[in-house]
């Protein structure tokens, strides 16, 4: 799905493919969650290694937003929808209505331009294909920005969740489907 963007370029949002680079979506997940492990949290997208974010996409539709540069295209930012995993989920994941997504993250040097928009519009769509009325997130309480970040796109607080492998409480936020 291309999205026209003056400031980055072209943006195309795509599956991952398995020519993908996983070692480059690492990175690009600890740059974007660098600002809440200087916070002293401990995300398992900020510090996990290649073989778990290959592990995550693999149980996960993981998308990819992909932008175009002189240099040819450079991969800007992830998201995962309706990832499945071990731990035990929030009860509104659970929910029959409700799909989520996860392990969002947008590249620090292009963030304002438009490519979590096209991502968080592919996972709506897509939650939207499934029946979903809903579509929720959980994110770390602490990152004030972050929950305003969802706030002015329409989210809102559902309740507390504690995952077994971070170090703080999480917000599961959720968006009502039109």
């Amino acid at each position: 799905m291309p999205v026209n963007d003056h400031k980055a370029g072209a943006v195309i949002v795509r599956p991952l493919l398995p020519s993908d680079p996983i070692p480059a979506i690492t990175r690009l997940l600890h740059r974007a969650y660098a600002k809440q492990v200087a916070m002293g949290l401990r995300p398992l997208a900020g510090r996990q290694d290649d073989s778990v974010t290959a592990e995550r996409a693999a149980n996960s539709e993981c998308y990819i937003a992909l932008v175009e540069g002189a240099g040819g295209e450079t991969i800007a930012g992830v998201i995962l929808f309706e990832e499945q995993e071990k731990a035990t989920f929030p009860p509104f994941f659970l929910k029959p209505h409700v799909c989520h997504f996860a392990q969002f993250g947008v590249d620090p040097d292009v963030q304002g331009r438009g490519i979590g928009r096209a991502l968080l519009e592919v996972v709506e769509r897509r939650a939207r294909e499934k029946g979903a009325t809903e579509l929720a997130l959980s994110m770390a309480e602490p990152d004030r920005e972050l929950y305003d970040f969802y706030v002015k796109r329409g989210y809102r607080f559902v309740e507390h969740w504690q995952w077994p492998y971070t170090n703080y409480r999480s917000c599961i936020l959720s968006k009502a489907l039109a």
